[in-house]
């Protein structure tokens, strides 16, 4: 482009000149002809060795102030191709006060808002980005032809590798009630709601997709797995305390009935009845009151009294305040040995957790006549367990034991009285602890149940052996 200009600067110098020769010699001619004498005729010779003399040093002058346009045209070129491959830090360096000085300002000037105005734009969609990966839904940006166009980090840890931009979302998703959402934002340019489940295993999410002004959709997609399970723990919970309730009441009604009914019946029947009526009440009222245990340590406002304790000290209290209850039974209650280290325990509540454990392994410790309680010190916390020898526990049942209402042996735990609430409780007041619980079993050598709590802060004994 510069060498064109140069050319037609230079070419269009060259005709001047040439064209003033011509006028020059045209006019001397018709001088030395309207003239006699040799004196014009040597005047004409020497206007036109004048004017080859002029045209032989202005065509140097014209090459060398074209050169220097074109330069500064080469500059002004390459200062745009820059511009254009996205280096907007490129500047052109200011030469003089012309016109194309004026020029390279006013492109410098248009440069740096450029830089401005695309650092103003990063920046807002970096903060876009940052603030879409911190929501904890999951956001994707899809094209008019169905292909990815952007999606956030949560999307993009639920699809994995599966989902990157230019890929088509079919490709990326494979839940039906997703891409039929996408496509009726895609075609009818509608708001679609839906809800999919087979997005990723055990979880389920929302799905809005909202067509965009500029075409293509955005897919947000809510995680309500939480609440899900929320509702369905609060519905199977009304209707186990719904069961819980009816089997006692319709067996109160049913003997009272009875004995309204027929007014002369024997003592021994009545005292027989109001036997089974107390024994009912006797279970309701247990049942009422675990749930109002379960509902005080699972509420956010439950707070523990917490102080330091020997584990020693909580494994012998526990067996001298818990010996009254197995004694009828013809099950033996010992002390497995415990280590003299300080814990941070509520008293109280380990009297409540000792109390659940143990009453839990007498249903089941008959077989084997003993149960055992102790302790034994680990790294920064004491491992507490009580174990029974009975006919232990099936492993199926180990993941779910302390669930609100889950019975390994529905009949037997009602036989004896249990509410299926016992070891829910106890989960939580140990967890209300900072520690963790679980059991352990092999069926036909019983079941041990164990329990952590912190270590008091400070200096600690030994470890002394335990279970």
């Amino acid at each position: 482009m510069t060498q064109k200009v140069f050319t037609k600067l230079l070419g269009l110098f060259v005709l001047l000149l040439v064209f003033y020769t011509v006028v020059m010699e045209f006019v001397f001619r018709s001088m030395v002809a309207q003239t006699a004498g040799g004196t014009l005729r040597v005047l004409g010779g020497e206007a036109l060795w004048a004017g080859l003399i002029a045209l032989a040093v202005a065509l140097p002058v014209a090459a060398w102030v074209a050169g220097g346009i074109s330069a500064r045209l080469d500059r002004v070129v390459a200062f745009a191709r820059r511009i254009a491959d996205g280096d907007l830090s490129a500047r052109l360096e200011l030469t003089g006060k012309d016109e194309l000085s004026a020029m390279e300002a006013a492109l410098n000037q248009t440069a740096e808002r450029l830089g401005e105005n695309f650092a103003e734009i990063e920046n807002r969609r970096q903060e876009l980005a940052a603030m879409l990966d911190s929501m904890q839904e999951a956001v994707v940006a899809i094209t008019p032809e169905g292909f990815v166009r952007w999606s956030n980090a949560v999307m993009q840890r639920i699809a994995g590798t599966q989902i990157r931009a230019g890929r088509p979302l079919v490709l990326s998703v494979r839940d039906p009630e997703v891409l039929a959402c996408v496509r009726g934002a895609l075609d009818r340019h509608e708001v679609r709601f839906g809800r999919a489940s087979s997005l990723a295993p055990g979880r389920i999410f929302e799905i809005n997709a909202a067509p965009l002004p500029s075409g293509g959709a955005l897919v947000v997609l809510h995680d309500v797995s939480a609440i899900e399970a929320a509702e369905k723990s609060r519905r199977d919970f009304i209707a186990n305390v719904s069961h819980e309730l009816r089997t006692p009441l319709t067996s109160i009604q049913g003997y009272v009935e009875t004995i309204i009914e027929d007014p002369d019946s024997r003592p021994e029947t009545t005292r027989e009845f109001l036997g089974v009526i107390l024994k009912n009440a006797t279970r309701m009222n247990r049942l009422t009151e675990d749930l109002l245990a379960l509902a005080s340590v699972e509420s956010p406002d439950y707070k523990l009294a917490l102080q330091p304790a020997q584990a020693s000290a909580l494994v012998e209290d526990a067996i001298d305040s818990l010996g009254g209850i197995v004694v009828d039974s013809g099950v033996e209650l010992e002390s497995a040995g415990a280590p003299d280290s300080t814990v941070m325990a509520d008293p109280d509540a380990m009297n409540q957790v000792f109390g659940n454990l143990v009453e839990n392994a007498l249903k089941y410790a008959k077989d084997g006549k003993r149960i055992r309680v102790g302790a034994r010190l680990l790294e920064n916390e004491v491992e507490f367990s009580v174990q029974d020898f009975g006919p232990g526990i099936a492993s199926e049942h180990l993941g779910r034991i302390f669930e609100r209402f889950y019975r390994v042996d529905k009949a037997r735990s009602r036989e004896s009285g249990g509410t299926g609430l016992g070891l829910a409780i106890v989960k939580h007041i140990v967890q209300a602890h900072g520690g963790r619980i679980w059991a352990e079993s092999e069926l036909g050598a019983g079941a041990a149940f164990h329990f952590t709590l912190p270590l008091a802060p400070g200096p600690q004994h030994p470890l002394t052996p335990g279970l």
